[in-house]
C-alpha cells in the first residue's frame, strides 16, 4: 500500500473509515472501506475492498472511540504488514465556524478552537473530536487534518450569511454557515467531467439523505445554502425539523413545558420525516407505504425542495442545471421525478427512462435546464485535502 491516507467519519455509535492509496501523480485510489459499528455496545469491525469482498468481520472492544480506533489501527497494521498503517488521517469535522475556511493540520490550538464550536453542532462535533483524540492516543506521530463541512460556503456574500438579529449577537458569530460542504465541493469538482457545459454556470445541488440541504453554486463557488447556524435549518430531514417559525418553537416549549434539552431532542431526533409520518425516517419505507402519514411526509419533503429550489435559483439569477446527490438524491427516482416535474416552470424537462435508469443525465436533450443524478464522494474529497496538506500544498 503506497502512502495510505485514512479518512475517518465519526458518529455517536460508529466510526466509519476509508483508506486511499497515493498514486505516482499524487492522485488517490480507494483501497478499502468499513466501520466499527455499535460503539458502546457489541461493537463490530467490518471492512471490504472495492469489489465488495469482505476483509474482516469480527467483534472488537469498542466501548468508546479510543478503543474502537485502537482496534481499527491494529487490524490495519496487520493488513498492510507494518506498524505505521497510514501516512496521514483526514477527519470530517462538521463545524469550522468563522475561523476555519479551509482544511487545516490539527494541533492543540486547533483542537481548542473546535471544542468551542461544540454548541453549534452538539450531535456531531464531540464525536469528531473524540476520533481526533483517539488517533493521537494510538498514533501520536501521524499527522491529522481537519476538513470542514462548513468551509465550502465561506465564499457566500455577507448578506447571505446574516440573520436579522442585534449586532452584538452577529459579532459573536451568530450567522449562517451551511453544511454538507464536502459533498458540494466534490460535485463542483466532478461537474467539469460529467457535465462540462454546466460546470461554470449556475447550478443548484440537492444533497438529499437522512440529513438534507441544497446549495446554489455559481462558477464553482457557493452562493447560498439552505442550512444555517446549525444543521437544523432548511429542508425537513430524516428526524430533523428543517425550517421552523421560531415563534412555533417558543409556543411549544411553553405549552408543553419543554426545557432546552427536551426541545433540542424534539427538533433533532423526533421531527422531520419520522415526526410527520409517525412511521419511519427512511425514505424507502415511506415510499413503499400506503399510510396517509407516509404520503404526507413525502409530499412535504418534495414541496420544500421545490420551494427552496425557486429561492436558490433567484439568488444566482437563473439556473443552468439541477444536480441530485446523497442517498435519496442518488437512489430515489420517484423523488427526483416529482421534483423535476414540479420544476417545469424553471425549464426542466424530465427524461423518465433516464431517471429510472439512474442517469447521470435525467433530463431530455431539449431541456432548457438540465438535471443530473451524480453520486457524491465526501471521503475522496477529505482524502484529497489531507494529501495536499501533508504534501505542503493546502487548497487556496
Amino acid at each position: 500500500m503506497q502512502e495510505p491516507i485514512l479518512v475517518l467519519n465519526a458518529g455517536s455509535s460508529s466510526l466509519k473509515f476509508s483508506v486511499f492509496e497515493t498514486e505516482a501523480d499524487r492522485s488517490l485510489r480507494l483501497d478499502l472501506h468499513g466501520q466499527v459499528e455499535s460503539l458502546g455496545a457489541k461493537a463490530r469491525l467490518t471492512a471490504a475492498d472495492t469489489r465488495g469482498h469482505s476483509l474482516v468481520d469480527r467483534p472488537v472492544d469498542g466501548r468508546d472511540h479510543d478503543h474502537a480506533f485502537a482496534a481499527l489501527h491494529d487490524w490495519l497494521a496487520g493488513h498492510v504488514g507494518r506498524e505505521s498503517a497510514f501516512e496521514g488521517v483526514g477527519h470530517r469535522v462538521v463545524h469550522g465556524g468563522a475561523v476555519f475556511c479551509r482544511p487545516v493540520a490539527i494541533d492543540d490550538a486547533v483542537i481548542g478552537r473546535l471544542e468551542k464550536l461544540v454548541p453549534l453542532a452538539p450531535l456531531h462535533q464531540p464525536h469528531n473530536l473524540a476520533a481526533i483524540r483517539a488517533v493521537r492516543a494510538v498514533a501520536p506521530e501521524v499527522p491529522q487534518v481537519a476538513c470542514f463541512d462548513t468551509a465550502f460556503h465561506a465564499t457566500q456574500p455577507a448578506v447571505a450569511a446574516r440573520f436579522a438579529l442585534p449586532r452584538a449577537l452577529i459579532d459573536k458569530g451568530v450567522r449562517r454557515y451551511g453544511f454538507h460542504g464536502l459533498s458540494y465541493e466534490y460535485i463542483a469538482s466532478a461537474l467539469p467531467a460529467v457535465a462540462p457545459e454546466c460546470a461554470a454556470g449556475k447550478v443548484v445541488v440537492a444533497h438529499l439523505g437522512n440529513g438534507a440541504s441544497m446549495c446554489a453554486i455559481d462558477k464553482g463557488r457557493s452562493v447560498a445554502t439552505t442550512m444555517g447556524l446549525t444543521a437544523l435549518d432548511g429542508l425537513p430531514m430524516g428526524t430533523r425539523c428543517g425550517t421552523l417559525d421560531p415563534g412555533a418553537l417558543l409556543y411549544v416549549m411553553r405549552s408543553e413545558g419543554l426545557g432546552v434539552a427536551a426541545a433540542e431532542r424534539l427538533l433533532y431526533d423526533h421531527s422531520g420525516l419520522l415526526g410527520v409520518s409517525g412511521l419511519s425516517s427512511d425514505m424507502r419505507t415511506l415510499l413503499a407505504s400506503d399510510r396517509p402519514g407516509a404520503r404526507e411526509a413525502v409530499d412535504l419533503f418534495v414541496y420544500r425542495i421545490g420551494r427552496e429550489l425557486g429561492s436558490l435559483a433567484a439568488t444566482v439569477g437563473g439556473l443552468d442545471a439541477l444536480v441530485f446527490t446523497g442517498g435519496i438524491g442518488e437512489n430515489a427516482a420517484p423523488i427526483r421525478a416529482r421534483v423535476c416535474n414540479d420544476a417545469r416552470w424553471l425549464g426542466i424537462a424530465l427524461d423518465e427512462e433516464a431517471n429510472a435508469a439512474g442517469g447521470p443525465r435525467i433530463s431530455t436533450a431539449a431541456s432548457r435546464v438540465s438535471a443530473w443524478a451524480i453520486p457524491t464522494d465526501e471521503n475522496l474529497m477529505i482524502a484529497r485535502h489531507t494529501r495536499r496538506v501533508i504534501d505542503g500544498h493546502p487548497p487556496p
